[in-house]
């Protein structure tokens, strides 16, 4: 069942200012595979603005929004050998999910020479008996 959908849309350029200027952005908003990833692409700031939108829209999916107990770099956008996107999820964002019985995590991303866009629909797990009250 469809717990969810949500969506962003970033400039390529903003990401690219931010990390060429914050010294521990990279570290904070992305997982370590996300930086040895995004570092070995020709297109850094692409693949990094992409995989900011898929959190976001992960967060936004989620109703927690960016104020909430989640941390980026718990969230990590990765891509299997046909390049497909996924999310995988660590710590307290992996448990957040747990509790609210978030099943599978379907991922969208683009981007072009501007722009980056993300689209996320969580799935919910089916309730069993031992669920209901």
């Amino acid at each position: 069942m469809i717990f969810s959908i949500g969506t962003d849309i970033i400039e390529v350029g903003r990401v690219e200012r931010e990390l060429r200027r914050r010294n521990g952005f990279k570290e904070k908003v992305f997982a370590r595979g996300e930086v040895r990833c995004c570092e070995s692409r020709r297109g850094k700031a692409r693949s990094y603005a992409a995989r900011f939108a898929a959190k976001e829209a992960f967060l936004k999916a989620l109703g927690a929004g960016l104020r909430g107990p989640l941390a980026f770099h718990e969230i990590e956008v990765v891509n299997d050998k046909l390049g497909k996107p996924g999310i995988v999820l660590r710590g307290k964002t992996k448990a957040f999910c747990a509790r609210k019985r978030i099943g599978r995590i379907h991922v969208s991303v683009s981007h072009g020479r501007d722009l980056a866009t993300a689209v996320v629909l969580l799935e919910s797990r089916a309730t069993t008996r031992e669920d209901s009250p």
